[in-house]
């Protein structure tokens, strides 16, 4: 009886220990966004009269007692705020790219209103007729290589930290952080998809 009793608590202490590195693989919010700030303040430059992001809090676990026992058997790993990786020779290109192209494209169609900063961490047409005429054909496929700019840019910075699968977090992420360093007198959408003058 008591070898089975040790066995059972084996097994348990294996499971916990197992399901430990599932519990702790969360995606850092508060590096990604500050991964975010750097890029989109590279892009377009910072704004002087934004106020400074709030801190983020660490995600609370949740699991009752489970979490209370792993949190006693791992405390460090639940401690750990890991940075972004935004070094990479991909991403380093990427922004490079953005910014050459936001400075001679981008930035005069968000001053005139023509684009505005979507919901979801893109650029879209709001109101063509800002822009001349002869330059209008021209608006679609500024936006269109902006916005695979930014496909680019997420996907390299979730694969560049080993999760792929973070790619729309890191989208949401950034989404939040264009509109935020928006300059004034840009448009923008709220969640409803409503144009709004920053």
């Amino acid at each position: 009886m008591r070898i089975r009793a040790s066995l059972v608590l084996t097994a348990l202490l294996a499971v916990l220990a197992t399901s430990c590195v599932t519990i702790n693989v969360y995606f850092p919010a508060a590096a990604a966004q500050k991964a975010a700030q750097q890029i989109v303040q590279d892009v377009i430059g910072p704004t002087p009269s934004a106020p400074a992001p709030a801190a983020s809090a660490a995600p609370a676990t949740s699991g009752g007692g489970m979490a209370a026992v792993l949190d006693l058997l791992i405390p460090a790993a639940q401690a750990a705020q890991p940075d972004m990786d935004i070094s990479t020779p991909e991403i380093q290109s990427i922004r490079a790219s953005m910014h050459s192209e936001f400075v001679s494209q981008v930035e005069p169609l968000l001053a005139s209103g023509a684009v505005g900063f979507t919901a979801n961490g893109n650029i879209a047409v709001r109101d063509l007729s800002a822009v001349p005429l002869a330059q209008r054909p021209q608006v679609n496929q500024i936006v269109a290589s902006a916005n695979d700019q930014r496909a680019q840019l997420y996907a390299a910075i979730a694969s560049a930290n080993g999760h792929p699968e973070w790619e729309p977090r890191i989208r949401a992420v950034f989404a939040q952080t264009w509109i935020q360093e928006a300059r004034s007198g840009w448009y923008y959408q709220d969640s409803s998809g409503a144009w709004k003058k920053k």
